[in-house]
């Protein structure tokens, strides 16, 4: 079953797609302005997160460090797909260029994303019960 993201799983991923690993205290610090969170929610979130292995967790020099585990790439297609799928019964190809002016994506990013949209346009539609 495919992890559903929710807005609190954005707000720290976007942090984490900004760096190559950050500390719980750093991910407070980066969110804390925005979010009004206690530095012990921000470590009860990504331990959640950790769970459902959205981030990875590594010592580095003895300090607990955490990383996206998924690409912003990867969230924004399954995003993309379940709402267009699943809410809006849109069972057709989807397309990836409404996002190609995004800062955040590259041409190589279109294409995986284009694959992830796409990656059920030609299966046999469910029936809803």
């Amino acid at each position: 079953m495919a992890v559903s993201y929710n807005s609190t799983d954005l707000q720290i991923l976007k942090a984490l797609w900004g760096a190559e690993r950050m500390s719980a205290r750093e991910v407070h610090d980066a969110l804390q302005a925005d979010t009004g969170w206690s530095y012990s929610t921000t470590r009860t979130l990504l331990a959640r997160m950790e769970e459902k292995a959205i981030v990875s967790r590594a010592n580095y020099h003895g300090v607990a460090v955490y990383s996206a585990a998924v690409s912003r790439v990867q969230v924004l297609g399954q995003m993309a797909r379940d709402l267009t799928r699943d809410v809006f019964d849109i069972k057709g190809a989807l397309p990836a260029s409404m996002f190609a002016d995004s800062p955040h994506i590259t041409k190589d990013d279109l294409a995986e994303l284009d694959a992830i949209l796409n990656a059920d346009a030609h299966a046999k539609p469910r029936k809803h019960k």
